[in-house]
């Protein structure tokens, strides 16, 4: 690969000009900042990969740049500092060990059950987020990877394959630099459910929303007070 100079795990094509010396996750996160090819510098408008034969291969299509403004980046910067003010308590039970957690995280999928919508407001500390704001703040796509770190235990295939699931990790974070974690058009979970089902990857999409946008930094505060039906 041109990018890491280590060798390509899974080749990636460059759109249009078909340049195809990268892995796909560098190729990937090198357009998130450069929407261009390294080699010719050439505007890239998707990059083909996971090449089965020649006419069999899956397409991202690099979504349009837009520049924020810079009041705006540093806005969204700070926006995501921990709260100073800690969050309401609740007499909800903590789960005392982390196999106890994760099992209730599998009954979760399991049963399909989506966690009740929380409003922004002063109270609650909820904040809503941008594809912008994610990818200009390190706390909050360090928050994600917490929650991910977790959260895809829940599928077996992942459980014991920790390759598979740092690529995977990376993967979601660079989708949420440039697309909305839920849209009308439902990019986002078709991306994931080329790895999850389209049921688990709209399910777990909506989990990772509700604790991104919570004031909580640890994942036994967020188990405590998030509410299901």
């Amino acid at each position: 690969c041109v990018i890491c100079l280590d060798t390509v795990t899974e080749r990636a094509v460059a759109v249009p000009c078909n340049h195809l010396n990268f892995d796909f996750l560098c190729l990937l996160s090198w357009s998130q900042e450069h929407p261009s090819c390294p080699l010719c510098k050439a505007p890239l408008t998707a990059i083909e990969y996971d090449w089965r034969s020649p006419t069999d291969h899956k397409v991202y299509t690099i979504p349009k740049q837009e520049t924020p403004k810079t009041p705006a980046v540093a806005s969204a910067t700070s926006r995501f500092r921990p709260p100073r003010r800690r969050p309401a308590t609740s007499h909800r039970p903590l789960y005392t060990t982390p196999d106890a957690a994760l099992a209730f995280r599998r009954r979760i999928y399991a049963d399909q059950n989506y966690s009740l919508h929380v409003g922004t407001n002063r109270t609650s500390q909820y904040q809503n987020f941008t594809p912008a704001t994610f990818a200009a703040s390190p706390p909050l796509q360090s928050r994600a990877r917490l929650f991910m770190r977790r959260e895809l235990l829940v599928f077996d295939f992942l459980a014991d394959n920790n390759a598979r699931l740092g690529f995977l990790i990376e993967y979601i974070v660079a989708i949420l630099k440039t697309t909305e974690i839920k849209d009308a058009s439902g990019s986002a979970s078709a991306l994931v459910a080329e790895f999850l089902s389209l049921n688990a990857a709209s399910l777990f999409l909506h989990e990772l929303e509700a604790w991104l946008r919570s004031p909580y930094e640890r994942l036994e505060d967020w188990d405590r007070h998030v509410q299901y039906a």
